[in-house]
């Protein structure tokens, strides 16, 4: 029995092919549609993220005011908030993904109430809105008090 070895070819006879020719880049598809679905809305003091699960808790979407392009002392603004929450929601109402949704809204950021309205303004009818930011039953004590 002979072994089947590739026969050398000189760089000469190769034939081209270029760099990013090998990669394809397909759209996004959905793997399975969510007809409801969970939004989470975390607003810190500095920045307000979005994200969208299924009922399973596996991520479908997200977003975030410095991913929308507001940088600096602009991502902790409320309109920044508001155009987060739009944007994640828009792009799933428009390929129908989205019909019902409840919202879990936590921390104590300034966007918290404009990605609300945002969310109710899009036409996805929320089943319940519930507020899970973590609140202290005087657990931790609190460090010492700074002198200046």
């Amino acid at each position: 029995m002979s072994k089947t070895t590739k026969k050398f070819v000189p760089k000469s006879r190769r034939k081209y092919v270029p760099r990013g020719a090998i990669r394809r880049f397909l759209p996004r598809r959905t793997k399975h549609r969510i007809l409801k679905g969970v939004i989470y809305v975390r607003a810190s003091f500095r920045n307000t993220i979005v994200t969208v699960t299924d009922t399973w808790g596996k991520a479908v979407s997200w977003s975030s005011a410095g991913a929308c392009g507001f940088k600096g002392t602009k991502r902790r603004s409320p309109f920044a908030a508001q155009t987060a929450a739009a944007n994640v929601v828009h792009t799933l109402v428009n390929q129908g993904l989205l019909k019902e949704a409840e919202v879990m809204i936590s921390g104590p950021g300034p966007g918290r109430d404009t990605a609300l309205r945002a969310i109710a303004k899009s036409g996805i009818h929320l089943s319940y809105v519930r507020d899970v930011t973590p609140m202290p039953h005087n657990g931790c004590r609190p460090p010492k008090r700074r002198r200046v």
